[in-house]
């Protein structure tokens, strides 16, 4: 050992026991499991590691343990440095605000482990790939401060490479692509037009992404897009295969119903739309998912059959989903992402399109491509305030386009204001919003307690006037057919139709699972709320009113993770000739199809599903209601980031409100930008 070495481990404190002993380890991750802190599988992990290296270093084990809890918080990795710079916070332990329980805070445990120390033990261990690890099989693989599980660096070395092939091989485009432009865009009034740009540049890249925020006609410009692409194909009598996917069944049903109407208003020839899909399936049904499995049937060896892939709410697909799309996709195909890079990323791990658009705001374009730009579109990009790029830098960026204007949200809309203030992390100019009163469309509540009469008004609509769960559920009680109106009526159907849509006008958004402001609390006092006041019969189990959400994917009643539903009194018919119509409870569902159907299941056949009267911000991803509401917890977490409020800001079409207890909470949380750790990135090293 060099002098300098023994110099500072002579200076440095003691290291606690359990990052020296494996048995005071073993015990620590013991605890921290009971406390809910690690899950079994992230303790199975160590177990395996150490039957496998019975002398594995302490030091490594326990970074096993952090890189697989990682995973479960969405990070692709275990970043040594930030971890070792501020631990509780970047491993989220205590997890959602939780006292520590006497248990050893991982700010006590690596306070005198500098990243030297543990980098060295990692590097040298026989678990542990550190040189050269794509001729490695070990199942730890470390890329400078990056830790990961070997499966997850696969995932995204195989990204990386993936998408770098594909920016470097442009496609041809197809002649008359200015006059086509001018066609499809001969309504805009925008100067420059990104939609128009973005359709230009995705025309020619084997990968592109649109992305932009709420109200910036992304659906819109896809479908134009489409259009661009198969015009010339089916002049040519060789029609395009396209597909369109989304990562959840609810985003696939909003994208389909959307695509429908636009497709049919396109100024092409009817044999063009004809050939424009406007059904969407989820991505799990695309690539073919096999029970039971990780794995699916469509891969590397068995190749999807298209031509052009368009995946939109891309911003909810995981590095693995990622990966796996990418290992199924033809050569010569194009893949076009769409989606908001600000919204919250996936809830498994990566945060792929926020990784990819880091610099989408820039623009950064080279001299070469502003020059294209200009020339295929007609429009000059003099005034559009981008930073200069280099191709060989920002490769990615020539390929990736920015809607910039938004139709929804305009500078007389608070929603809009606030949902930028946010964005840019402008906490005390979103709270002078707030509190302003200026704008008709955002309001502030502050609540003293669980149980403020605030919170009831609210969800009751006691003489406000704001979409609330009073809504559906006077029109299932006044407009409920009556009792002789036959099974086969179609009134019961316009019935639930209409029930489902005054449920989707609010939606109690919460940040958290947990705790009194969390949705397993809230959804069971929003009930027991209606119960009180004579709107539902019922809190508890199947009851009449009662809004369900899956949580489980089940392809055989065309039930997707997200679909929400309500159980219902319908009139039935008979199962025998001679017997009576019956009167029964199922749980009414959107068919997802465009045209306004409704399936109605048995309660029983249902797959999981839970009650969602509120739910996380992150479910409520790919919806729209007319009136959302945000509860923020009482104590800061780090969930609460900038992205999460501006999800749950940019959920609400006409009106948002912010309900606290704390000011200092929702102001902390805008200014925290999310953490997702991961190394994807497609620049080269310099």
């Amino acid at each position: 050992m060099q002098g300098d070495q023994l110099d500072l481990l002579a200076t440095a404190p003691p290291l606690p026991m359990a990052l020296t002993d494996t048995e005071a380890l073993m015990g620590l991750l013991h605890q921290w499991r009971e406390n809910g802190w690690l899950r079994s599988l992230d303790k199975a992990l160590v177990d395996f590691l150490l039957e496998q290296e019975p002398g594995c270093s302490p030091l490594v084990l326990l970074a096993a343990a952090l890189v697989s809890h990682q995973l479960g918080h969405g990070h692709v990795c275990l970043h040594l440095g930030a971890t070792l710079e501020e631990p509780d916070l970047a491993l989220s332990l205590p997890p959602e605000g939780e006292a520590a329980q006497g248990a050893l805070l991982p700010s006590r445990l690596l306070g005198g482990l500098s990243l030297e120390h543990w980098q060295e033990a990692l590097q040298s261990s026989a678990v542990v790939d550190a040189h050269e690890p794509e001729q490695g099989s070990r199942p730890l693989v470390m890329a400078g401060p990056r830790l990961y599980l070997r499966r997850y660096w696969q995932y995204e070395r195989d990204t990386v490479i993936a998408l770098s092939r594909r920016l470097r091989q442009p496609l041809a485009l197809a002649p008359g692509m200015s006059e086509r432009l001018d066609r499809l865009f001969a309504d805009s009034l925008q100067q420059p037009d990104w939609q128009r740009l973005a359709c230009a540049l995705a025309a020619r890249g084997r990968f592109s992404i649109i992305t932009g925020g709420p109200g910036t006609g992304k659906t819109t410009t896809v479908v134009r897009l489409l259009a661009l692409l198969q015009g010339p194909a089916v002049e040519a009598g060789r029609p395009l295969r396209i597909r369109l996917a989304a990562p959840t069944g609810k985003a696939a049903a909003r994208l389909t119903e959307s695509i429908g109407r636009q497709v049919g208003e396109l100024p092409v020839d009817a044999s063009i739309k004809a050939q424009i899909p406007t059904e969407v399936s989820t991505l799990h049904r695309l690539l073919g998912s096999l029970p039971d499995s990780r794995h699916f049937r469509h891969h590397a060896g068995n190749l999807l059959a298209l031509d052009v892939l368009v995946i939109d709410e891309a911003s909810m697909i995981d590095l693995e989903m990622m990966a796996r799309v990418l290992g199924a996709l033809p050569a010569n195909a194009r893949l076009v992402l769409l989606g908001d890079k600000d919204q919250l990323a996936s809830v498994e791990a990566g945060a792929v399109l926020g990784d990819l658009c880091k610099r989408a705001d820039d623009g950064l374009y080279s001299a070469d491509t502003l020059a294209w730009l200009e020339q295929v579109s007609g429009q000059s990009l003099a005034q559009a305030r981008l930073t200069a790029g280099d191709p060989d830098r920002h490769l990615l960026e020539q390929q990736t386009a920015m809607l910039r204007h938004s139709h929804r949200f305009g500078q007389d809309s608070g929603i809009g204001e606030l949902a930028r203030a946010v964005n840019d992390c402008d906490a005390q100019g979103a709270r002078a919003l707030l509190r302003a009163g200026r704008f008709a469309d955002i309001y502030f509540r502050q609540l003293r307690h669980a149980t403020d009469p605030l919170f009831a008004a609210l969800v009751t609509d006691e003489g406000k006037g704001l979409p609330s769960y009073a809504s559906y559920l006077q029109v299932l009680a006044q407009a409920r057919p009556d009792a002789a109106t036959a099974a086969d009526d179609g009134a019961w159907l316009r019935w639930a139709r209409d029930i489902l849509a005054a449920f989707d006008r609010f939606r109690l958004l919460c940040a958290v699972r947990r705790g009194e402001w969390g949705v397993e609390a809230v959804n069971q006092r929003v009930a027991t709320l209606l119960r009180q006041r004579g709107l539902l019969t019922s809190d508890q189990g199947w009851y009449e009113g009662r809004p369900v959400l899956v949580t489980r994917n089940d392809y055989g009643l065309g039930l997707m993770n997200g679909d929400i539903g309500i159980a219902l009194r319908i009139r039935e018919p008979a199962l025998h000739a001679g017997e009576a119509e019956q009167f029964a409870l199922r749980v009414a569902f959107p068919r997802n199809d465009g045209a306004g159907g409704i399936r109605f299941v048995l309660p029983s056949r249902l797959p999981e599903v839970e009650t969602v009267f509120a739910m996380t911000v992150h479910k409520s991803q790919g919806s729209e209601f007319e009136h959302a509401a945000l509860l923020v917890p009482a104590t800061r977490n780090p969930v609460l980031t900038k992205e999460l409020v501006y999800t749950a800001i940019t959920r609400a079409r006409s009106h948002f409100t912010l309900l606290e207890s704390r000011e200092d909470v929702f102001d902390d949380a805008v200014r925290r930008r999310v953490r997702r750790f991961s190394g994807l990135d497609l620049r080269p090293v310099p």
